[in-house]
């Protein structure tokens, strides 16, 4: 395939970078670029300014209110938006749910979902991983068991991100227990503010609760809340995973962490010299820098095999296992290079409103948050173990 811009996409990235530079508030660009923790309001008041210009699902199609761009649009909108440190547009509603009800959902799910989805009537989270069930999601034990009009739904996921900003949850869960691993799992939405719901916040290495225990205790849901077919929720999961994956490897944002890495290794100094003039430093800067090129290519190459509504194949398991390596390098080296003043820090320091006294430059204090938060990176979403074990199979045939 042909990598190169045309005239037109160069266009399309002058208009995306006009938009940000008009309609991006330079605060909620700085609390980004200095790494401070967002609010909820942070993120639904980025969300609304993209819905304004129709560009929050920019992959939709147009009669669901996506704007009908191409793979190329899409990229070039993710980067630019990345690299103007704006906040990422949260995936759960928007690049997750959003798919799975586009290709299995009811009309009346789609009539019902996807408007609130995009104006922010709700706010969703994902329901997968359990305590004895995360790579190995297949091993779920959540039960939903039909009483009459409802499922009556008993047991508990965890590392639930933004879990406890959430209206609406999006569960796998299992609907006939003495099915085989894979089958008798159900793909079912659940209000959360239904009776029986408990979250309970988990605070992390980095200081932040970002995730979040969900239990479930005799929990009615209407059956019309059940996504496609009774026990054929594990295709749908498959389906959706491929564009979680796809998202995880975060070819903007590693491109904007690439850049300020460049700069601090620039900034920082080593005997006298900045430190980007320093040859062991600067052959590992060089080497992710190759190592993100090439994967900007084949990053597009996956989102073409999306281009008319399928799902990305087993590529995007490689775009999440290369991705993820990339973010993961790029946040060690910016911790290296700031050696003392990227130490263990005070997490209210990230915090808006924070009057204490700072350490080194602005870049410096949410150094080591990135670093610990992105050892996430190569679990979550299926572990990049696990990714290796589906290339194998499905392009290797072995």
């Amino acid at each position: 395939m042909n990598v190169d811009f045309t005239a037109e996409d160069i266009a399309f990235r002058d208009e995306v970078r006009a938009f940000l530079r008009e309609r991006l508030p330079k605060a909620l660009s700085e609390k980004v670029r200095t790494g401070k923790h967002l609010t909820k309001e942070d993120m639904v008041g980025w969300h609304a300014i993209l819905e304004s210009r129709r560009w929050l699902a920019s992959h939709w199609p147009e009669e669901w209110g996506g704007p009908g761009w191409s793979v190329v649009q899409r990229y070039i909108f993710d980067v630019e938006i990345a690299l103007a440190h704006a906040p990422r547009i949260v995936p759960f509603g928007v690049n997750m749910l959003g798919p799975v009800l586009l290709k299995y959902g009811s009309d009346e799910q789609k009539k019902r979902w996807l408007p609130r989805i995009l104006d922010g009537s709700d706010w969703w989270c994902q329901g997968y991983s359990e305590p004895g069930a995360g790579s190995d999601l297949a091993n779920l034990k959540t039960q939903a068991l039909r009483d009459g009009d409802h499922y009556v739904v008993n047991g508990q996921k965890t590392w639930t991100t933004l879990g406890k900003y959430a209206d609406m949850i999006f569960c796998l869960v299992r609907t006939d227990p003495s099915a085989k691993k894979q089958k008798g799992i159900s793909f079912l939405l659940i209000d959360m503010k239904t009776p029986g719901i408990e979250v309970r916040p988990i605070v992390l290495l980095d200081g932040d609760a970002e995730v979040s225990e969900v239990f479930f205790t005799d929990v009615r849901v209407p059956v019309e809340n059940l996504v496609g077919d009774e026990n054929l929720g594990w295709t749908y999961a498959k389906y959706l995973l491929t564009y979680e994956r796809t998202n995880i490897a975060g070819v903007g944002a590693s491109m904007a962490a690439l850049d300020q890495l460049k700069e601090i290794a620039r900034s920082e100094q080593k005997d006298g010299k900045p430190l980007a003039e320093d040859p062991q430093f600067a052959a590992r800067l060089a080497r992710v820098e190759i190592e993100l090129e090439n994967m900007k290519t084949t990053s597009l190459r996956v989102l073409a095999a999306a281009a008319h509504g399928g799902a990305p194949g087993a590529e995007s398991s490689m775009l999440k296992i290369r991705g993820t390596e990339i973010r993961q390098e790029i946040s060690s080296l910016a911790r290296r290079a700031l050696g003392p003043y990227a130490q263990p820090f005070i997490s209210q320091a990230l915090d808006e409103g924070f009057t204490g006294e700072a350490i080194g430059a602005d870049y410096a204090a949410p150094i080591a948050s990135q670093y610990f938060n992105q050892r996430k990176l190569s679990i979550f979403g299926g572990s990049n173990e696990i990714q290796r074990e589906i290339i194998t199979k499905t392009i290797l045939e072995l």
